[in-house]
C-alpha cells in the first residue's frame, strides 16, 4: 500500500499522512480540535481543490500548526505519494 508522510508531532508542527483512496477522507487529530478543527479541514480541502485532487485518504495529528505548515506539509506528502507512485 501506498503511503507517504511529512512532518513532525513537535509542537507547532504537524505529522500528515496521504494515501491513495476512493474519495476525499480526512482524519484529524488535533490538540486544538475543538477550536480550529473546520479551519484545519477547510485549509486541507482548499489544498485538495487547488492541486486538483478528488481522491486522498489525509491523515494529520496536528500539535498547533499554523494554516501554512498544515499547507506546506500536505504538499509534500502528496509531492512523495507521487514520487514513490511513479
Amino acid at each position: 500500500m501506498l503511503v507517504a508522510s511529512c512532518g513532525s508531532i513537535e509542537s507547532n508542527d504537524c505529522l500528515i499522512t496521504v494515501q491513495p483512496y476512493e474519495i476525499i477522507k480526512i482524519d484529524i487529530e488535533s490538540i486544538v480540535f475543538d477550536q480550529f478543527g473546520e479551519q484545519i479541514e477547510k485549509v486541507i480541502r482548499d489544498t485538495l481543490k487547488e492541486l486538483k485532487i478528488d481522491k486522498l485518504l489525509v491523515r494529520i495529528d496536528d500539535k498547533g500548526a499554523l494554516d501554512y505548515t498544515v499547507k506546506a506539509r500536505l504538499i509534500t506528502a502528496i509531492q512523495r505519494l507521487e514520487e514513490a507512485h511513479a
